[in-house]
């Protein structure tokens, strides 16, 4: 069995991408039956689609999880939905390219659920001593983009999940704020991220969908 497990390179201000070491790390892995195949993907609205969709083609995984920074999360967010929604809200890609209020796939449905089970796996990070939560917005950046296009064009388990900073990269990012008397972002150490994929990978396994 295959796992696709898919990241995102840095972005905007980050100079670092959680995601991406992530799949880096753990490509080559062999995690419960699965094995995983990382794959990094741009941050660019107009190639998501096309690399997650050839990717999906050449693999054929049996299970696709995609990961995405979420600065300013204090927990490992699982996402419930996508929407058929593109929208850069003020960030622009890595191309430059900044869309208003348009539509993935203009013919494609409004939404796609996640198709692993969200609960459950929120559940079982939880019970690890993870900090997690299900969360039932995506946004409208390449990362909805990615968890839309996994379930519009296979038919195995597809989820998504949103990663916190690192304790390095809140320290970094909020040193100008924190000097000032104001506050550090949350973070997440990227070794109990990693963990926390790892146990979302197994939880899948056992029951890959609700």
């Amino acid at each position: 069995m295959t796992v696709l497990l898919t990241g995102y390179e840095p972005f905007a201000e980050h100079e670092t991408n959680p995601s991406e070491r992530l799949a880096t790390r753990l490509d080559g892995e062999r995690i419960g039956r699965h094995d995983v195949i990382g794959r990094v993907l741009p941050v660019e609205f107009d190639r998501v689609s096309e690399e997650l969709g050839s990717a999906i083609e050449r693999v054929d995984p049996d299970l696709v999880l995609s990961m995405g920074l979420a600065a300013g999360r204090s927990a490992m967010g699982v996402e419930r939905v996508a929407l058929n929604v593109v929208d850069a809200g003020g960030t622009p890609d890595n191309d430059g390219a900044s869309p208003r209020d348009e539509r993935i796939d203009p013919d494609g449905a409004d939404a796609h659920l996640a198709s692993i089970p969200v609960v459950a796996c929120v559940e079982t990070l939880l019970e690890a001593g993870i900090p997690a939560r299900v969360s039932n917005t995506a946004g409208t950046h390449c990362c909805n983009h990615a968890l839309y296009t996994a379930r519009s064009v296979t038919d195995a388990p597809a989820g998504f999940v949103h990663l916190p900073l690192t304790p390095e990269m809140a320290a970094s990012e909020g040193r100008e704020a924190a000097t000032s008397g104001g506050s550090v972002p949350p973070s997440v150490a990227l070794d109990t991220q990693h963990r926390a994929i790892e146990l979302l990978l197994e939880r899948c396994q056992n029951d890959p969908s609700e």
